[in-house]
């Protein structure tokens, strides 16, 4: 198949980029290579890609509307994945315009031109965030979702709506994932998981917020993909029960779905922490702190959509996760 996926020097993307081209798939990524992070850890993930023969790289900004006309144009897809977005709750405090011009006007940009192409199914990135002050658990996709607590959170649930009226105006298929604190090797370095491990190390505190009383649905890399291909194999399709009384914001009478991809296992910060020490055989020096703005004090997915519609559980222990991740980490850092 010729999939287009965005944001494939990201770190989801990159996996997702990988996996597709072993299996087989042609591959354009896109990509604006934006310094939010190290870029350094962008180029290196690009140099890994760039070693499949079926994988072309262009640099763009999805924000550019006439870029991104003519990227769709001169890069015909059947299937779309929208992975890139500006990223992280606590950034969108101080750089919202970020979000607005990446999230928003270049999620805008996409659905257009998917359209204007007739492309086949639509796959993009929502996120957790978007349960916002939500605390009934564990997260449902037919939960409420119309409290955000931060930009990031507000922006993700904006794409489900927009995806959702070309869904119903133009028959797009269009699948929403919303992701569980994605961790992994290749990994972000804004995460905590990343972080943790780096000041650990260095011998420097680490921020532990909230004094601790936080948990996370942490899911290894290799389940979200595993997700992500799921559903880019099975493009959404109406749901011919979808009732406009009692409507599921999960699905629709259009070709829409929206489903959870966590570990359906949410983990004490405490726990997390407790794990890494122990794989680095190092102790943390903790600098206890409150709650920071836009942040919530859990996460924790329902999985039984992905179940029971795409046959998928994720199964990788945080245990085995970290270890991956460190082992990662020791290797490209060249750390003893």
């Amino acid at each position: 198949m010729q999939i287009l996926v965005t944001g494939a020097a990201g770190f989801i993307g990159f996996h997702l980029t990988k996996k597709l081209c072993e299996r087989g798939d042609t591959v354009t990524g896109v990509d604006n290579l934006n310094d939010y992070y190290d870029p350094q850890l962008k180029h290196a993930r690009l140099e890994k890609l760039r070693e499949y023969r079926q994988f072309e790289f262009v640099k763009q900004d999805i924000a550019d509307r006439v870029a991104m006309e003519k990227l769709f144009s001169q890069h015909p897809a059947m299937h779309v994945v929208h992975l890139a977005a500006q990223a992280g709750v606590r950034y969108s405090l101080t750089n919202p315009y970020a979000y607005i011009d990446s999230n928003l006007v270049g999620f805008g940009n996409i659905l257009e031109n998917c359209r204007q192409t007739n492309v086949k199914n639509l796959v993009f990135a929502s996120s957790s965030s978007v349960y916002g002050a939500n605390q009934t658990y564990p997260f449902a996709e037919n939960h409420t979702t119309d409290h955000p607590v931060a930009l990031y959170g507000a922006t993700k649930k904006a794409n489900e709506m927009m995806a959702h009226s070309y869904a119903h105006l133009y028959h797009l298929p269009c699948t929403g994932l919303r992701f569980f604190t994605v961790y992994g090797p290749w990994g972000r370095p804004d995460m905590a998981l990343f972080k943790f491990t780096e000041n650990i190390l260095a011998g420097k505190p680490i921020d532990v917020f909230n004094q601790g009383k936080m948990a996370r649905d942490f899911t290894y890399i290799d389940d979200i993909i595993e997700g992500v291909i799921r559903a880019i194999d099975h493009p959404a399709k109406p749901n011919e029960a979808w009732d406009g009384v009692n409507p599921d914001s999960a699905t629709s009478y259009a070709p829409y779905r929206i489903f959870n991809i966590g570990r359906g296992h949410s983990v004490e910060l405490m726990t997390f922490i407790e794990i890494i020490e122990k794989e680095l055989g190092m102790k943390a020096h903790k600098k206890m702190s409150a709650l920071q703005a836009g942040d919530v004090p859990q996460t924790f997915a329902d999985t039984k959509n992905l179940e029971d519609a795409l046959g998928y559980k994720p199964k990788i222990s945080v245990e085995e996760g970290v270890k991956r991740f460190l082992a990662w980490y020791r290797d490209y850092y060249s750390v003893s």
